[in-house]
C-alpha cells in the first residue's frame, strides 16, 4: 500500500511538473497578482504525516484564500483529520502565504483550532513549503510540506505530505 501510493504522489509530480513547462498562465496578469480568489481542497496523511502518536491518518481539508497584494495570500480553512487509534478531529484555521518566485513555489503559516471528540481542544500553529503546479490557467495541484506544532499534547505534533488542487478566479 505504501508503495502504491508513493508511485500515486510521485507520478503526480512528474505529470504536473511536465505540464508547467507549457502551460504557464498569461504573461500580461501575474499568476500570483492581486485581486484573485482561491479554492482549493487537499489530502494528507496516508503513511506521509510523522507523529508520535499514529502510524496511520488521512486528513482532508477545503481551503480559499484572497490574494490581496501580489505574492501575498490570506486563507481560511476547514478539514476532518481521521486517526486510526486515537480520535477524530475537526480543525479551523486561518494563515497566510506568500509566493516567492511566479514559478509557484510558496511559504505559508497560520494557526488552527483543532477539537478532538472525547479528547481536548487544541491549537496549533502551521509551517509550510509547497509548489503550485499550473495545469492550465487556473488550476493546479499543489504538493507542499508542513509541520504542525501542538501545545496541548506533543505526540500530536509532526511533519506530513499534503497533495492538493486549487483554482485561481480573477
Amino acid at each position: 500500500m505504501k508503495k502504491t501510493i508513493l508511485s500515486l504522489v510521485c507520478a503526480v509530480f512528474a505529470l504536473a511538473s511536465n505540464a508547467q513547462s507549457y502551460t504557464q498562465p498569461s504573461l500580461d496578469r501575474p499568476p500570483f497578482g492581486e485581486g484573485k480568489f482561491y479554492v482549493a481542497t487537499a489530502l494528507s496523511g496516508l503513511d506521509f504525516k510523522f507523529t508520535d502518536c499514529e502510524k496511520w491518518n488521512m486528513d482532508l481539508s477545503a481551503k480559499v484564500g484572497y490574494l490581496f497584494a501580489d505574492n501575498w495570500m490570506v486563507t481560511a480553512q476547514v478539514g476532518y483529520d481521521w486517526r486510526q487509534k486515537s480520535s477524530n478531529a475537526l480543525t479551523a484555521g486561518a494563515g497566510l502565504r506568500f509566493y516567492i518566485e511566479e514559478n509557484g513555489l510558496y511559504v505559508g503559516g497560520g494557526a488552527n483550532y483543532v477539537h478532538r471528540w472525547h479528547d481536548y481542544d487544541d491549537f496549533m500553529p502551521t509551517v509550510q513549503l509547497g509548489y503550485s503546479f499550473f495545469l492550465n490557467r487556473t488550476v493546479t495541484i499543489e504538493p507542499e510540506l508542513y509541520y504542525n506544532q501542538s501545545f496541548k499534547d506533543n505526540d500530536y505534533s509532526g511533519f506530513g505530505l499534503r497533495v492538493g488542487f486549487g483554482i485561481y478566479f480573477e
